[in-house]
């Protein structure tokens, strides 16, 4: 059954995968246990974690039936997902509306706010 919307709230250690459609909704975790790294001074590297694909993978290829998705989060795993989605799923990226900075909403905040940027889309679409 497919869904006309989705948000999803992401940060490296969780994913909120948010239907309007409360039933639906489910948490992806994060495999990794490395909440921070740090650059130390001389070494190699930004300190940085890499981007973990089969997380990205798996919150992403739970979105596939949906029409519309925005994802948002506080930092740059929000844009990783979207990267993965372009690189690896390019159907699912083309449903992708939104990558939007969000610091750490409950569900409901989440849902308002994608309500309201879901109804902004569809105005400017003229739907």
């Amino acid at each position: 059954m497919s869904t006309n919307h989705v948000a999803i709230w992401i940060d490296h250690k969780e994913a909120h995968i948010l239907y309007f459609d409360a039933a639906k909704n489910e948490i992806v975790k994060a495999n990794s246990e490395h909440p921070h790294l740090h650059h130390k001074a001389h070494e190699v590297g930004s300190g940085n974690a890499p981007p973990e694909k089969h997380y990205f993978h798996t919150v992403i290829s739970a979105v596939a039936d949906v029409n519309e998705i925005l994802i948002v989060g506080p930092g740059s795993a929000k844009t990783e997902l979207f990267k993965h989605a372009l690189s690896h799923d390019p159907a699912i990226a083309k449903k992708i509306v939104g990558v939007e900075t969000v610091d750490h909403p409950t569900d409901g905040q989440i849902l308002n706010y994608a309500k309201a940027y879901f109804h902004k889309v569809d105005q400017l679409r003229g739907v």
